[in-house]
This record gives C-alpha cells, structure tokens and sequence, in this order.
C-alpha cells in the first residue's frame, strides 16, 4: 500500500456552469416578479440552466477535468470518485456516468445524496478513504441541475435555482488539511423543503396494487428554511472552530452554500466575521445545490483570493434538513 501519509490535502479544483443564463428580467417574462424584487430578497441577478444538449453529467466530467488539470493528474490517477447531487440523470445513480466520461478506469465512484449540505458531507466522506489510506486520490464533484424540478409558475422558488457542478481532486499527505469537521440531521423539519414522490396506486391483480408515479416540483418552506439556516449554521462553525482549536478571526475565508445573500449577512453577523472574509458569488449563479461551494471556492482561487495556506470555514445546509462544516488548509 502506497503511504502518503495519514492526512489530506486539495490539490485541485474546477467547475461547470450550464449554457443558459437565466436573468432577473427573464424570469419576470415568465411570472409575475422584478429585478428588484428577486435582489431584495436574495441577492441574486441571474442564474445558469441546462438545455436539452447538457446534463448532471456532462457537467461534472468538464468540472472534473478542470480540477484533474489544475491538479497536474490524468483520469487514471484517481481511485475513487463521489458525487454529491440530488438530481441524478439516472435514479440508478450518476457517478458511473461521470467516471466514464472521464475516462477514470481505475476508480470507483458512487453518488451521496445530502441536498445543499452535500459537498461538505461528501468532502468529510472523502477524507475517511484517504485517511485510512484505503485510497491516495479523490474526485469529488458536487453538481445539481434543479431546473428539472423547479415549478415555473410558482415565483417563490423559480426565482432562485441554478445548475452547475463543481469538483476538487483530493490527495493523501503526510500533513491533514482537514482540520476538523462535524455533520448534523434533524429529520423533524423534513416538511420544510422537499422534491416529494407522489405515487398513483395501480392495479396489478385481484387484490394487489403497485404505487407508480414520479417526483413533484421542489416545495420550500423558506420562512422556516431561514430560521432554520441563520440558528444553526452560526452554532456548527464555532463547534468545527473549537474541534480545531480555531476562532473566527483565525479564519481567513469563510465559504456557505450560497442559497440567499440575506442568509449569508445573518450569518456572518452573528460571528462577527467580516464581510471581506465571506465569499459570494450567489448574484451571478443563484442556488445551485450542492455544486454552489465549489463553485464559490473554485472561482475565489482562479482569482487568487485564496493562497496557500489559507483557512477556510465550508459550511452546508437544507434539505433533511442536514447541515454541515468542515475547516480546511488550502
């Protein structure tokens, strides 16, 4: 067995938007909201969706090979690829998809479904592989195309999702860059955001029936999803923060799921972190899932926030509802 060492490290990040922007003003051509009234509300000026010639997975190859790129590796040197998504192309799961496309042979991949909490979750995933040196390198890819299930009449939630996918390479190293993480579920406020099956009993002989049917349009309670989000994520990051040994001000970027810009304020007000420090790009991309913090992360390197070195705070939160944190050493 190859003994890198015990720890981890991100070596590599990229992403992949859809081909279609989705403007503000778009949006009031199909129900009856404003510019004004999505930014008040959500920050949010425009989003990217899928055309028929894109899916989950031709978003997460080409995200993918950035990260194999910036990481200086070929398909070939990875054992193991996770998805993290709630909008597969195939119920079966699109990690195999995505390993195809690829041209990883060597790795095994399968999907984690944690909705918007779903990279970090799969990030925390990851580490476990390498940090028992099982595995030496990691893709992990977070992608979601919700526009497949958004309800265009309902102006409510149309206005605020995207597609996307975001991917990091992850190696084994001596030094653990994965300071600390911790992960949470409260299926009491399952209610509050949901992409429910509905089943149609039909018959199939005397006495005998079968529930078929498909998935309905996303519900959300976003009043409760708001509360929900601005009371727990304050408290996961100062619990990850004290695992590792760290205060807020140690931090030197703190990356959320970009679901709302007003969640995010209420957040870092409540730490007492400085807007500087909070990256956000939920103006340009909306919520795109479980894709929206690499994404974040990725765009913040490209353009060299982020430096070597650097503490970052990831925190994830929605549906389950699940929510998680994890602090990494870029």
């Amino acid at each position: 067995m190859n003994t890198l060492g015990s720890g981890l490290k991100i070596i590599g990040s990229g992403t992949a938007i859809a081909d279609q922007s989705l403007t503000n003003q778009d949006l009031s051509n199909i129900v009856e909201t404003s510019d004004e009234w999505i930014q008040s509300r959500t920050g949010m000026r425009q989003r990217y969706i899928c055309s028929a010639n894109e899916n989950l997975a031709s978003l997460g190859v080409k995200a993918g090979q950035k990260a194999l790129a910036m990481a200086g590796l070929q398909p070939d040197d990875l054992d193991l690829i996770i998805l993290a998504t709630s909008t597969p192309d195939d119920l079966f799961g699109s990690a195999a998809q995505i390993q195809g496309g690829l041209g990883a042979t060597r790795a095994f991949a399968f999907d984690v479904t944690a909705a918007c909490s779903g990279f970090v979750v799969g990030l925390n995933v990851a580490a476990q592989f390498l940090r028992t040196g099982v595995y030496q390198r990691v893709l992990l890819v977070g992608g979601d195309v919700l526009s497949r299930w958004v309800d265009w009449s309902d102006r409510t939630t149309c206005v605020l999702f995207g597609d996307g996918a975001g991917a990091v390479v992850l190696q084994r190293q001596a030094q653990d860059n994965l300071l600390a993480f911790e992960m949470y579920t409260d299926g009491s406020g399952n209610g509050c955001l949901n992409l429910p099956y509905q089943a149609v009993p039909q018959p199939l002989t005397a006495g005998k029936t079968v529930a078929q049917g498909t998935y309905q349009p996303i519900t959300m309670n976003g009043r409760e999803v708001y509360r929900f989000a601005v009371a727990k994520v304050p408290e996961i990051i100062e619990k990850v923060l004290f695992k590792a040994e760290l205060t807020t001000a140690d931090l030197d970027w703190v990356i959320l799921h970009q679901a709302n810009q007003r969640i995010m304020d209420a957040v870092g007000d409540r730490l007492a972190i400085p807007l500087e420090k909070m990256i956000s790009n939920v103006g340009n991309y909306g919520n795109t899932s479980a894709a929206s913090i690499p994404l974040a992360l990725d765009q913040a390197v490209r353009e060299g926030k982020i430096k070597e070195g650097d503490l970052i705070a990831l925190a994830g939160f929605g549906a389950g509802l699940t929510w998680a944190a994890s602090v990494v050493r870029w």
